[in-house]
């Protein structure tokens, strides 16, 4: 049985239709079951296509005249959202022509253009990006969010706490995901008013919650595998994502460079090896692809923007996976289980936090 559509923005991305199109034949290949409309310039997605038929055999291409650019402003891009790949590949959920949109394109307007056209789920009041991460547990951090909103308050990080736990319900197969709050310290009087407003009304909501909660977490923890779901702000995590990655280049640097200093070396190297071909294999983002974001009332996947064919097809099974799972109502269902009541944090002195504020700019390329 064949799974709805998936919608690919194949301009996507640092090299665009030749990894997109690569990327998605290779997860044809993997999972005959998967079907496609492949949205971008018509010609050059068909040429492309002459080397997968097997991808062809599974595919519409919708024809799309612009592209978004990478450093394009989302409140520019908006303008041209029924002309660019990007655009229709989103409009395309919207209509119900896909289940799911896979984009690797700019990420500030692909989250602008997501939120007009599919909106916020009710009791959400902004969506947020996920992400897998690697960690030294059973499995992947869920961590969110990691760049859609730069300011968050408690009200916000509550609901991020809700999504995330049901995405990792699904990913992982956890019946009670455990969730911790990103702090500079685990004691409960560490921290900002919202951290802790929300750390106090989701251990007051703990007997109606699909999850644990077990506080606060410090960076340097982040990837232990202790912990299921991890939750933030998207300026604090987009930070904490890209120190993740950069002290995963340095390490393959430093083995690299260290291997090579030497005849020594190099022998040790040979024996070394399956070990670090097993390191690399973990580091490698590519094997990590696919943030998705939650809250809307559709699914968007967005890949790394520099992923190869092999991240683009792990972004794409992510996505078939989520759609599969009924990722959207799962946590319609849990936000409908807890209350809106239940998840509302108290501000200072008592008074109910506020409402998220007017839509702000997101943060450039952030998973």
């Amino acid at each position: 049985m064949s799974l709805p559509r998936i919608a690919v923005d194949a301009m996507g991305g640092d090299e665009g239709v030749r990894v997109m199109i690569e990327g998605a034949a290779l997860a044809r290949r993997r999972h005959d079951r998967f079907q496609f409309l492949l949205v971008g310039d018509e010609a050059r997605i068909a040429r492309a296509l002459e080397n997968h038929p097997n991808l062809r055999a599974a595919s519409e291409i919708l024809h799309a005249p612009d592209v978004v650019a990478g450093d394009e402003k989302p409140t520019q891009a908006l303008r041209r959202a029924k002309t660019t790949s990007m655009g229709l590949a989103i409009d395309a959920v919207k209509r119900g022509a896909a289940g799911v949109a896979v984009s690797a394109g700019n990420t500030g307007a692909l989250m602008a253009m997501a939120k007009l056209a599919l909106r916020t789920m009710p009791g959400i009041d902004r969506p947020a990006l996920a992400a897998l991460l690697p960690t030294l547990g059973d499995h992947d951090l869920v961590m969110l969010d990691l760049g859609a909103n730069a300011e968050c308050d408690a009200r916000n990080l509550i609901q991020f706490a809700i999504m995330g736990a049901a995405y990792a319900r699904i990913v992982h197969g956890l019946d009670a995901p455990s969730v911790r709050l990103l702090n500079i310290g685990s004691e409960e009087t560490k921290g900002t008013d919202n951290l802790r407003d929300a750390a106090a009304a989701l251990k007051a909501a703990s007997e109606e919650l699909a999850f644990a909660f077990d506080g606060f977490i410090e960076a340097d923890k982040l990837s232990r595998g202790d912990v299921d779901v991890v939750v933030t702000d998207g300026f604090s995590g987009n930070i904490a994502l890209k120190a993740m990655e950069g002290a995963a280049r340095f390490v393959a640097d430093l083995l690299r460079r260290s291997f090579s200093s030497s005849l020594r070396s190099k022998f040790g190297f040979l024996i070394s090896k399956p070990a670090t071909e097993l390191l690399k294999h973990h580091l490698d983002p590519n094997n990590h692809n696919g943030a998705v974001f939650l809250g809307l009332n559709g699914l968007v996947v967005k890949s790394h923007g520099g992923a190869s064919a092999l991240g683009v097809a792990h972004a794409v099974a992510v996505a078939a996976r989520l759609l599969e799972e009924n990722l959207t109502e799962r946590i319609a269902a849990d936000l409908s289980r807890v209350g809106a009541e239940a998840f509302r944090a108290p501000g200072r002195n008592g008074a109910k936090a506020p409402a998220a504020g007017a839509e702000q700019e997101v943060s450039g390329e952030g998973a």
